[in-house]
C-alpha cells in the first residue's frame, strides 16, 4: 500500500498519538519536579503547563482509538480538541520561553513575603539556603530572614541565597517546558491534517456500501 493509503494514514496517525502520549508524560513530569521541589511553585504558569500535558494525554488516547477503529465521531472531537490544545500549548510555550529573570524574581518576591516564617525555614532546610535575594530593596527582610535561618549551610558560614538556588532551576524547568511544549504544538497541526485526511478515508475492508 502506497504511503497515503488507508493503512499508512492509519499507522502514522497511531504513532503519532503514541508520541503526544510520551510527551504529555514529559511535560507533567518536569512541571511536577519543578513544582514539588519548590521551586517554581509561584509561577502560575506551571499549572497551565500540567493541565496541557494532561488533556495531550488524554486526547491521545482519545485518538488512538479513534485511529484503530476509524472511528467518525472519536476522530471528529480528537480533530476539534488537538486544535484547541495546540492554540493553549502554543500560548503556554511562548510564555515560558518570554519569562525573563526580573519577572520571576517579581513572582518569587511576592510568594516569599506570603509565607510563614516555619514554611520559610521548611524551604530552607530543603534547598539548603538562606533569605531569598540580597537587594537594596530587601536587605531588612533579607537580614530578618538569614537570622531565623536554620539551613544546614548556616554552620560552615556558605549559604547561597534561596532566590538564587530557585530561579537557577525554575530557568531550566522553563526552557525545557518552552522548548518541549512550542517544539510539539507544531506536530499537532500535523495531527489535525493527518485525522482530516484518514477520517475521509474508506476502509477497504469495510462494506463497500457503508456510509462513512
Amino acid at each position: 500500500m502506497v504511503c497515503g493509503g488507508f493503512t499508512c494514514s492509519k499507522n502514522a496517525l497511531c504513532s503519532l498519538n503514541v508520541v503526544y502520549m510520551l510527551v504529555g508524560l514529559l511535560l507533567i513530569g518536569v512541571a511536577a519536579w519543578g513544582k514539588g521541589f519548590g521551586i517554581v511553585s509561584s509561577i502560575h504558569i506551571i499549572g497551565g503547563v500540567i493541565a496541557v500535558g494532561f488533556f495531550l494525554l488524554l486526547i491521545s488516547i482519545v485518538g488512538l482509538i479513534g485511529a484503530l477503529n476509524h472511528h467518525q465521531v472519536m476522530l471528529f472531537f480528537y480533530m476539534v480538541i488537538l486544535f484547541l490544545v495546540f492554540l493553549f500549548q502554543f500560548g503556554v510555550s511562548c510564555s515560558c520561553l518570554a519569562m525573563n529573570r526580573g519577572q520571576q524574581e517579581k513572582l518569587l518576591n511576592t510568594t516569599w513575603d506570603m509565607m510563614s516564617n516555619d514554611t520559610k525555614k521548611s524551604l530552607e532546610q530543603q534547598l539548603d539556603c538562606c533569605g531569598l535575594v540580597n537587594s537594596t530593596l530587601s536587605q531588612e527582610q533579607f537580614k530578618v530572614d538569614v537570622q531565623l535561618c536554620t539551613a544546614p549551610c548556616k554552620t560552615n558560614g556558605k549559604c547561597l541565597t534561596c532566590g538564587d538556588k530557585m530561579l537557577q532551576h525554575s530557568a531550566e524547568a522553563l526552557k525545557i517546558l518552552g522548548g518541549v511544549g512550542l517544539f510539539f504544538s507544531f506536530t499537532e497541526i500535523l495531527g489535525v491534517w493527518l485525522a482530516v485526511r484518514y477520517r475521509n478515508q474508506k476502509d477497504p475492508r469495510a462494506n463497500p456500501s457503508a456510509f462513512l
